[in-house]
């Protein structure tokens, strides 16, 4: 059975049809959270609540063929909504003293810099570089043109050139 069907028996209440299509999108969503929110048990429950948030609103799904966009657009939305939450109560210091222990210093110079930049770009290099999504696929995540998506890639580009050039 391929993903297509498995998505029209989940829009109709199967439930195990939704689990083996959550399972099979598990590492790249645990990729995507731990991008975002740099820490293995945060992106372990980003996973469970994007499950249950995908389980309860599974039927408000437009396209079937968007299932695996519209699954890490609620991961996306998810880890934004904890990162907002997290200014308010983690001063930013605590947050960069775990990330020193894990990554190694290229990784983490990259990451930070990737971090500095504005949402929409940061989120775009993090797909595109960290997630292999095509523009394409990018665009429908984040719901916009293509083109954009291509504006926001390159003016990220430069100004990670930037950055980076400026430690060197």
């Amino acid at each position: 059975m391929n993903d297509i069907d498995l998505v029209k028996k989940a829009r109709k209440g199967d439930e195990h049809a939704l689990y083996s299509l959550i399972l099979g999108s598990k590492e790249q969503l645990y990729r995507i959270a731990y991008s975002y929110l740099k820490s293995e048990q945060d992106a372990l429950e980003a996973i469970q609540e994007v499950t249950y948030r995908a389980f309860k609103s599974i039927r408000k799904l437009k396209e079937d063929h968007y299932f695996s966009t519209w699954l890490i657009r609620i991961m996306i939305n998810y880890c934004n909504d904890e990162l907002r939450k997290r200014k308010r109560t983690i001063p930013s210091s605590d947050v960069g003293s775990d990330l020193s222990v894990t990554q190694n210093q290229d990784r983490f110079e990259l990451e930070e810099a990737i971090e500095a930049l504005e949402s929409p770009t940061k989120e775009v290099l993090k797909l595109k570089y960290f997630e292999d999504l095509k523009i394409k696929e990018i665009a429908e995540v984040l719901d916009c043109p293509e083109g954009t998506v291509k504006t926001w890639l390159n003016k990220g580009l430069r100004k990670l050139r930037y950055q980076l050039e400026g430690r060197l």
